[in-house]
Protein backbone atom coordinates (compact mmCIF):
# COMPACT_ATOMS: atom_id res chain seq x y z
CA UNK A 1 0.00 0.00 0.00
CA UNK A 2 1.16 3.37 -1.09
CA UNK A 3 1.89 5.72 2.33
CA UNK A 4 -0.10 8.96 1.56
CA UNK A 5 0.99 11.96 0.30
CA UNK A 6 1.87 14.41 3.38
CA UNK A 7 1.08 18.21 3.09
CA UNK A 8 1.10 21.31 5.31
CA UNK A 9 -2.20 23.17 4.98
CA UNK A 10 -2.24 27.35 4.96
CA UNK A 11 -5.81 28.70 5.68
CA UNK A 12 -6.52 32.42 5.01
CA UNK A 13 -9.48 34.28 7.17
CA UNK A 14 -12.33 35.53 5.59
CA UNK A 15 -14.84 35.74 8.02
CA UNK A 16 -18.01 33.77 6.95
CA UNK A 17 -16.16 32.62 3.50
CA UNK A 18 -14.09 30.20 5.93
CA UNK A 19 -16.81 27.91 5.19
CA UNK A 20 -15.10 27.53 1.80
CA UNK A 21 -12.49 26.37 3.47
CA UNK A 22 -14.24 23.80 5.49
CA UNK A 23 -15.37 22.40 2.31
CA UNK A 24 -11.87 21.94 1.42
CA UNK A 25 -11.12 20.45 4.79
CA UNK A 26 -13.90 18.32 4.63
CA UNK A 27 -13.15 16.77 1.04
CA UNK A 28 -9.11 16.42 1.99
CA UNK A 29 -10.14 14.46 5.34
CA UNK A 30 -12.41 11.71 3.54
CA UNK A 31 -9.27 11.36 0.92
CA UNK A 32 -6.65 8.44 2.74
CA UNK A 33 -4.07 9.20 -0.17
CA UNK A 34 -3.49 12.91 2.07
CA UNK A 35 -2.31 13.37 5.45
CA UNK A 36 -2.27 16.78 7.08
CA UNK A 37 1.31 17.16 8.57
CA UNK A 38 0.84 20.60 9.49
CA UNK A 39 -1.70 23.52 9.10
CA UNK A 40 -1.08 27.17 10.01
CA UNK A 41 -4.21 29.72 10.10
CA UNK A 42 -5.34 33.19 10.54
CA UNK A 43 -9.06 34.35 11.75
CA UNK A 44 -11.67 31.97 10.09
CA UNK A 45 -8.57 29.58 9.06
CA UNK A 46 -7.29 29.18 12.55
CA UNK A 47 -10.90 28.26 13.35
CA UNK A 48 -10.84 25.67 10.98
CA UNK A 49 -7.39 24.74 12.23
CA UNK A 50 -8.47 24.06 15.89
CA UNK A 51 -11.76 22.16 14.70
CA UNK A 52 -9.72 20.19 12.40
CA UNK A 53 -6.36 19.73 14.92
CA UNK A 54 -8.54 18.45 18.22
CA UNK A 55 -10.62 15.73 16.03
CA UNK A 56 -7.21 14.65 14.18
CA UNK A 57 -5.27 14.68 17.92
CA UNK A 58 -7.66 11.57 18.69
CA UNK A 59 -6.17 9.79 15.25
CA UNK A 60 -9.40 10.36 13.86
CA UNK A 61 -10.30 12.07 10.59
CA UNK A 62 -13.78 11.66 11.30
CA UNK A 63 -13.99 13.17 14.10
CA UNK A 64 -12.42 16.37 12.55
CA UNK A 65 -14.62 16.68 10.10
CA UNK A 66 -17.38 16.38 13.07
CA UNK A 67 -15.63 18.84 14.28
CA UNK A 68 -15.42 21.23 11.21
CA UNK A 69 -19.95 20.54 10.63
CA UNK A 70 -20.34 21.75 14.63
CA UNK A 71 -18.54 24.81 14.43
CA UNK A 72 -19.77 26.30 11.16
CA UNK A 73 -23.58 25.24 12.47
CA UNK A 74 -22.37 27.31 15.62
CA UNK A 75 -21.12 30.66 13.47
CA UNK A 76 -24.85 29.93 11.04
CA UNK A 77 -26.81 30.18 14.17
CA UNK A 78 -25.19 33.58 15.06
CA UNK A 79 -27.52 35.58 12.41
CA UNK A 80 -29.69 32.48 11.66
CA UNK A 81 -33.53 34.22 12.56
CA UNK A 82 -32.54 37.06 10.68
CA UNK A 83 -33.02 35.39 7.10
CA UNK A 84 -36.05 33.99 6.04
CA UNK A 85 -35.14 29.62 4.86
CA UNK A 86 -35.91 30.87 1.10
CA UNK A 87 -32.41 31.85 1.03
CA UNK A 88 -31.04 28.72 0.66
CA UNK A 89 -32.46 28.38 -3.23
CA UNK A 90 -30.99 31.32 -3.95
CA UNK A 91 -27.33 31.31 -5.87
CA UNK A 92 -24.33 32.57 -3.75
CA UNK A 93 -23.69 35.58 -5.96
CA UNK A 94 -27.48 36.64 -5.94
CA UNK A 95 -27.39 36.03 -1.93
CA UNK A 96 -24.76 37.93 -1.73
CA UNK A 97 -25.83 41.40 -3.75
CA UNK A 98 -29.21 40.41 -0.92
CA UNK A 99 -27.16 40.54 2.00
CA UNK A 100 -25.88 43.73 0.93
CA UNK A 101 -28.74 45.10 0.14
CA UNK A 102 -30.37 44.35 3.56
CA UNK A 103 -31.64 46.76 6.28
CA UNK A 104 -30.06 44.97 8.72
CA UNK A 105 -26.25 44.75 7.06
CA UNK A 106 -26.41 48.42 5.70
CA UNK A 107 -27.35 49.33 9.55
CA UNK A 108 -24.66 47.38 11.08
CA UNK A 109 -21.84 48.24 8.15
CA UNK A 110 -22.91 52.01 8.57
CA UNK A 111 -22.68 51.99 12.63
CA UNK A 112 -19.18 50.11 12.11
CA UNK A 113 -17.39 53.30 10.36
CA UNK A 114 -18.74 55.73 12.30
CA UNK A 115 -18.49 54.18 16.16
CA UNK A 116 -16.06 52.31 17.61
CA UNK A 117 -16.95 49.07 19.33
CA UNK A 118 -15.45 50.40 22.65
CA UNK A 119 -18.60 52.65 22.61
CA UNK A 120 -21.09 49.86 23.87
CA UNK A 121 -19.63 50.15 27.50
CA UNK A 122 -20.40 47.20 29.70
CA UNK A 123 -22.63 45.61 26.76
CA UNK A 124 -20.28 44.92 24.58
CA UNK A 125 -19.72 40.91 23.71
CA UNK A 126 -17.85 39.42 21.39
CA UNK A 127 -20.19 36.69 19.28
CA UNK A 128 -17.19 34.16 18.72
CA UNK A 129 -16.41 33.74 22.60
CA UNK A 130 -19.40 31.01 23.34
CA UNK A 131 -17.70 29.04 20.21
CA UNK A 132 -14.10 29.22 20.97
CA UNK A 133 -14.68 28.65 24.89
CA UNK A 134 -16.47 25.32 23.97
CA UNK A 135 -13.22 23.70 21.99
CA UNK A 136 -11.37 20.72 23.05
CA UNK A 137 -8.15 22.67 24.11
CA UNK A 138 -6.62 19.33 25.38
CA UNK A 139 -6.99 18.53 21.88
CA UNK A 140 -6.35 21.15 20.44
CA UNK A 141 -2.69 22.35 21.78
CA UNK A 142 -2.01 18.54 22.31
CA UNK A 143 1.79 17.32 20.61
CA UNK A 144 -0.17 14.61 18.71
CA UNK A 145 -1.64 15.50 15.31
CA UNK A 146 -0.56 17.96 12.79
CA UNK A 147 1.90 20.77 14.11
CA UNK A 148 -1.02 23.81 14.15
CA UNK A 149 0.15 27.36 14.48
CA UNK A 150 -2.09 30.52 14.41
CA UNK A 151 -1.37 34.14 14.21
CA UNK A 152 -2.68 37.53 15.42
CA UNK A 153 -0.92 41.47 14.93
CA UNK A 154 0.23 43.29 18.03
CA UNK A 155 -2.15 46.38 18.31
CA UNK A 156 1.30 48.37 19.79
CA UNK A 157 4.12 46.84 17.94
CA UNK A 158 2.49 46.06 14.51
CA UNK A 159 4.27 42.67 14.75
CA UNK A 160 3.10 39.33 14.09
CA UNK A 161 2.47 37.26 17.03
CA UNK A 162 2.61 33.39 16.11
CA UNK A 163 0.48 31.25 18.75
CA UNK A 164 1.61 27.50 19.39
CA UNK A 165 0.79 24.79 21.17
CA UNK A 166 -0.56 25.71 24.61
CA UNK A 167 -0.48 29.38 24.05
CA UNK A 168 -3.50 28.54 21.85
CA UNK A 169 -6.46 30.00 23.99
CA UNK A 170 -9.80 31.14 23.74
CA UNK A 171 -8.41 34.56 23.86
CA UNK A 172 -5.95 33.47 21.04
CA UNK A 173 -8.41 32.37 18.53
CA UNK A 174 -10.54 35.51 19.08
CA UNK A 175 -7.20 38.02 18.76
CA UNK A 176 -6.27 36.22 15.57
CA UNK A 177 -9.85 36.82 13.93
CA UNK A 178 -10.47 40.23 15.79
CA UNK A 179 -11.43 42.96 13.11
CA UNK A 180 -10.92 45.90 15.10
CA UNK A 181 -13.46 48.00 13.52
CA UNK A 182 -16.29 45.15 15.01
CA UNK A 183 -14.57 43.99 17.87
CA UNK A 184 -12.51 45.42 20.83
CA UNK A 185 -8.83 44.24 20.90
CA UNK A 186 -8.37 40.97 22.48
CA UNK A 187 -5.32 41.00 25.42
CA UNK A 188 -2.66 38.16 26.17
CA UNK A 189 -0.02 38.18 27.86
CA UNK A 190 3.06 37.83 26.00
CA UNK A 191 5.23 35.10 27.84
CA UNK A 192 8.29 36.26 27.39
CA UNK A 193 7.59 39.60 28.95
CA UNK A 194 4.57 39.01 31.02
CA UNK A 195 3.39 42.29 29.49
CA UNK A 196 -0.83 42.67 28.96
CA UNK A 197 -0.71 42.73 25.29
CA UNK A 198 -3.70 43.74 22.75
CA UNK A 199 -4.41 42.34 19.05
CA UNK A 200 -5.86 42.16 16.31
CA UNK A 201 -7.08 39.93 13.12
CA UNK A 202 -3.45 38.35 12.14
CA UNK A 203 -4.63 39.03 8.25
CA UNK A 204 -2.82 42.64 8.64
CA UNK A 205 0.78 40.17 9.05
CA UNK A 206 0.09 37.12 8.01
CA UNK A 207 -2.97 35.69 5.93
CA UNK A 208 -1.93 32.95 7.01
CA UNK A 209 1.90 32.74 8.41
CA UNK A 210 3.86 30.61 6.51
CA UNK A 211 7.05 30.54 7.77
CA UNK A 212 5.97 28.20 10.97
CA UNK A 213 5.46 25.60 7.94
CA UNK A 214 8.93 25.73 6.98
CA UNK A 215 9.96 23.97 10.32
CA UNK A 216 12.51 20.36 10.58
CA UNK A 217 10.33 17.56 10.09
CA UNK A 218 7.37 19.14 7.90
CA UNK A 219 6.92 18.14 4.99
CA UNK A 220 8.00 20.92 1.94
CA UNK A 221 4.52 21.27 0.04
CA UNK A 222 2.27 24.29 1.35
CA UNK A 223 -1.19 23.91 -0.10
CA UNK A 224 -2.68 27.19 0.25
CA UNK A 225 -6.18 27.57 0.77
CA UNK A 226 -7.30 31.41 -0.67
CA UNK A 227 -10.27 33.10 0.17
CA UNK A 228 -9.65 36.53 -0.71
CA UNK A 229 -8.98 37.03 -4.79
CA UNK A 230 -5.75 37.42 -5.87
CA UNK A 231 -6.82 39.34 -9.18
CA UNK A 232 -9.71 41.42 -10.21
CA UNK A 233 -10.04 42.27 -14.18
CA UNK A 234 -12.11 45.30 -13.16
CA UNK A 235 -11.50 48.37 -11.29
CA UNK A 236 -14.22 49.14 -8.49
CA UNK A 237 -15.86 52.44 -9.07
CA UNK A 238 -18.52 52.08 -6.38
CA UNK A 239 -17.80 52.82 -2.70
CA UNK A 240 -18.04 49.48 -1.78
CA UNK A 241 -16.39 47.89 -4.14
CA UNK A 242 -13.71 50.18 -3.75
CA UNK A 243 -13.50 49.24 -0.16
CA UNK A 244 -14.17 45.77 -0.75
CA UNK A 245 -10.90 45.63 -3.06
CA UNK A 246 -8.83 47.48 -0.05
CA UNK A 247 -9.83 44.63 1.90
CA UNK A 248 -8.96 41.91 0.12
CA UNK A 249 -5.44 43.54 -0.83
CA UNK A 250 -4.25 44.18 2.28
CA UNK A 251 -5.42 41.02 3.78
CA UNK A 252 -3.84 39.11 0.73
CA UNK A 253 -0.15 41.73 1.00
CA UNK A 254 1.68 39.36 3.74
CA UNK A 255 0.68 35.94 1.83
CA UNK A 256 1.86 37.68 -1.15
CA UNK A 257 5.07 38.96 0.39
CA UNK A 258 5.97 35.51 1.75
CA UNK A 259 5.25 33.83 -1.72
CA UNK A 260 7.62 36.30 -3.07
CA UNK A 261 10.20 35.55 -1.08
CA UNK A 262 9.46 31.90 -1.60
CA UNK A 263 9.65 32.42 -5.13
CA UNK A 264 13.18 34.25 -4.86
CA UNK A 265 14.98 30.88 -2.64
CA UNK A 266 13.34 28.50 -5.62
CA UNK A 267 15.12 30.72 -8.09
CA UNK A 268 18.54 30.78 -6.43
CA UNK A 269 18.35 26.92 -5.51
CA UNK A 270 17.93 26.06 -9.24
CA UNK A 271 21.00 28.27 -9.87
CA UNK A 272 22.88 26.72 -8.12
CA UNK A 273 23.54 30.32 -5.76
CA UNK A 274 22.48 28.42 -3.01
CA UNK A 275 22.57 24.64 -1.40
CA UNK A 276 19.64 23.73 -0.58
CA UNK A 277 20.41 21.99 2.73
CA UNK A 278 20.94 25.47 3.82
CA UNK A 279 17.43 27.00 2.92
CA UNK A 280 14.36 24.54 2.55
CA UNK A 281 13.01 24.28 -0.94
CA UNK A 282 9.10 24.76 -0.39
CA UNK A 283 6.92 23.51 -2.90
CA UNK A 284 3.74 25.82 -3.35
CA UNK A 285 0.21 24.77 -4.17
CA UNK A 286 -3.33 26.62 -4.02
CA UNK A 287 -6.54 25.71 -4.04
CA UNK A 288 -9.16 28.68 -4.50
CA UNK A 289 -12.21 29.18 -6.80
CA UNK A 290 -11.75 33.08 -7.30
CA UNK A 291 -14.84 33.20 -10.18
CA UNK A 292 -16.56 32.57 -6.97
CA UNK A 293 -15.31 34.84 -4.34
CA UNK A 294 -14.98 37.57 -6.82
CA UNK A 295 -18.77 38.37 -6.94
CA UNK A 296 -19.16 38.16 -3.65
CA UNK A 297 -18.48 40.87 -1.07
CA UNK A 298 -17.30 41.85 2.22
CA UNK A 299 -21.22 41.97 3.57
CA UNK A 300 -20.92 38.11 3.18
CA UNK A 301 -17.81 38.09 5.06
CA UNK A 302 -19.68 39.50 8.16
CA UNK A 303 -23.02 37.99 7.79
CA UNK A 304 -23.12 34.79 8.62
CA UNK A 305 -26.16 33.56 6.59
CA UNK A 306 -26.66 29.72 6.95
CA UNK A 307 -27.22 29.54 3.17
CA UNK A 308 -24.52 30.76 2.11
CA UNK A 309 -22.28 28.93 4.44
CA UNK A 310 -23.32 25.52 2.96
CA UNK A 311 -23.05 27.03 -0.77
CA UNK A 312 -19.47 28.19 -0.20
CA UNK A 313 -19.48 24.52 1.61
CA UNK A 314 -19.94 22.91 -1.61
CA UNK A 315 -17.82 24.85 -3.56
CA UNK A 316 -14.67 23.97 -0.68
CA UNK A 317 -15.80 20.43 -1.15
CA UNK A 318 -15.77 20.94 -5.55
CA UNK A 319 -12.37 22.98 -5.40
CA UNK A 320 -10.32 20.32 -3.20
CA UNK A 321 -11.78 17.65 -5.95
CA UNK A 322 -10.14 19.39 -8.98
CA UNK A 323 -6.74 19.93 -7.09
CA UNK A 324 -6.81 16.12 -6.09
CA UNK A 325 -7.77 14.93 -9.36
CA UNK A 326 -5.30 17.51 -11.32
CA UNK A 327 -2.69 18.23 -8.71
CA UNK A 328 -2.22 15.40 -6.73
CA UNK A 329 0.66 13.90 -8.14
CA UNK A 330 2.98 17.14 -8.04
CA UNK A 331 2.76 16.93 -4.34
CA UNK A 332 6.53 16.12 -3.05
CA UNK A 333 7.77 16.54 -6.42
CA UNK A 334 7.38 20.30 -7.81
CA UNK A 335 4.90 23.32 -7.02
CA UNK A 336 1.56 23.05 -8.88
CA UNK A 337 1.67 26.73 -9.22
CA UNK A 338 3.80 29.22 -11.48
CA UNK A 339 5.51 31.51 -8.72
CA UNK A 340 7.72 33.45 -11.19
CA UNK A 341 4.64 33.87 -13.43
CA UNK A 342 2.89 35.25 -10.58
CA UNK A 343 5.26 37.67 -9.54
CA UNK A 344 7.09 37.98 -13.09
Amino acid sequence: MTSPKRINLALQGGGAHGAFTWGVLDRLLETPEVEIAGMSGTSAGALNGAAVKAGLALGSKAAARDNLAWLWEQVGAITDARFAPWLGAVHPVALSALVEASLPFVMADHVSRMVSPYASGPFYSNPLQPIVEKFHYDKVCNPSGPVFAICATNVRTGKIRVFQGADITPAALMASACLPTLFRAVEVTDPETGTLEAYWDGGYTGNPALFPLFAKGLPADIVVVNINPLLRDEVPTSARAIQNRINEISFNASLLRELRAIEFVQRLIAQGRMDDTLMKRVLIHLIADDELMRHLSVATKTVPVPALLHQLFEAGRTAAATFLEQHLDSVGVESSIDLRAMFG
